[in-house]
């Protein structure tokens, strides 16, 4: 059964030769019937007919697409909100984003909030886009099995007016060592220097490095945690990372194979020990560069946003495979792999996004059609 709702087709730009999705859209398509019937004994203003719907990158139209990027130009020409005492480096409103996940960065991964966190920084960032620069669109998602084979010549990265910019020019680097176990070195892409194409061609980095994982001589961390450092936007976009650890079967087994909520989150964001990337790390990493390949500064890339976009969409597709049993799962510890040791997170756990947004408990954000959410993907 197809839901008014799903898309029919999805565009394929250039000479890009996408790859399989069908194991994770037959999720999703499982996942949907089974929202559908579960919203039915639901009472609730948020329905299947007003939520929002959140597509693919590649289903936008040239016209769509550039309707997002000039709401994120118009994110960046504004000025910062945060006050300067706390984030001196935030100089424009797209700043305030990236000043509050660098502020929270040991707190909100490898822990509970993870997912939750980031979801709701995702769902704040697109009212923003929407609230303060008249975007009228939804935030999109970058579905990375389509693009594993092929990053730089997909339509997220082919460098055209209509994409998210495309990779850093040739730059010589050694391998990037993106994981503490020093295990699964990056081979050197075709990148590594400054984005010369597409929206973001001007665009200026002003905060972090503060890990910096980029092999370039002159990517050195900042001189503090928020400091001011503007620099140009680098990329290193892998098809070593996306084809290894973003294909439609690791996305699929992840769905599949992993039953309850730690299990789900730790394999997600990977086996550092291991060195095993997972579709989180694999997803930041197939971008790679600066800031793109900082933990803390990665939502300086624009493309951030669809690849959280995606990663909150495999949580939800993984949500509606049994809802009644995991619409409100949640584990783990409140430290970054536990380290300390901490007590549980609890869904009366607050968010708080500082001045882009004010405090919500977690369990306001485990259901993307309840509390202040209403959206779906499609």
């Amino acid at each position: 059964m197809r839901f008014p709702w799903w898309p029919a087709t999805v565009a394929i730009s250039g000479s890009f030769n996408p790859a399989t999705t069908a194991q994770t859209d037959a999720l999703a398509s499982i996942g949907a019937w089974n929202l559908a019937n579960f919203q039915r004994s639901v009472n609730s203003t948020c329905t299947l007919k007003n939520a929002v719907v959140r597509r693919e990158w590649d289903t936008f139209s040239g016209p769509e697409r550039k309707a997002y990027t000039d709401a994120v130009l118009c994110l960046m020409a504004a000025p910062s909100i945060t006050d300067p005492a706390i984030a001196p480096g935030a100089k424009t409103r797209y700043d305030d984003f990236v000043a509050v996940h660098m502020n929270q960065t040991l707190t909100i991964h490898g822990t509970a909030n993870f997912l939750a966190w980031h979801r709701y920084f995702t769902y704040t960032y697109e009212q923003a886009l929407i609230n303060e620069c008249g975007y009228k669109g939804a935030q999109p998602y970058w579905n990375w099995a389509r693009s594993a084979l092929d990053p730089i010549h997909s339509p997220v990265f082919d460098g055209s007016e209509y994409s998210m910019s495309g990779n850093g020019e040739y730059e010589a680097h050694n391998c990037t060592n993106a994981l503490p176990s020093g295990l699964n070195c990056i081979p050197p892409g075709e990148g590594g220097g400054c984005v010369t194409t597409g929206p973001f061609r001007n665009m200026t980095v002003n905060l972090g490095p503060v890990y910096p994982t980029l092999a370039e001589p002159e990517v050195v961390p900042a001189s503090s945690l928020l400091a001011y450092n503007p620099r140009c936007l680098k990329r290193d976009i892998s098809v070593w990372v996306s084809s290894n650890y973003t294909t439609d079967a690791i996305i699929a087994d992840l769905i599949t194979q992993n039953l309850d909520i730690v299990s789900f989150q730790n394999t997600m964001q990977g086996d550092f020990p291991a060195g095993i990337y997972g579709v989180h790390s694999g997803g930041h990493y197939t971008i790679g560069g600066d800031p793109g390949g900082d933990l803390f500064t990665s939502p300086g890339d624009p493309a951030f946003f669809l690849h959280h976009a995606q990663i909150d969409r495999t949580w939800w597709i993984w949500q509606n495979q049994d809802l009644a049993n995991r619409l409100m799962a949640f584990g783990g510890t409140i430290t970054l792999n536990n380290s300390p040791p901490s007590r549980n997170g609890t869904l009366n756990d607050t968010i708080d996004l500082g001045i882009n947004a004010g405090a919500i408990p977690i369990r306001d954000i485990m259901n993307t059609m309840a509390g202040p959410l209403c959206y779906i993907y499609v």
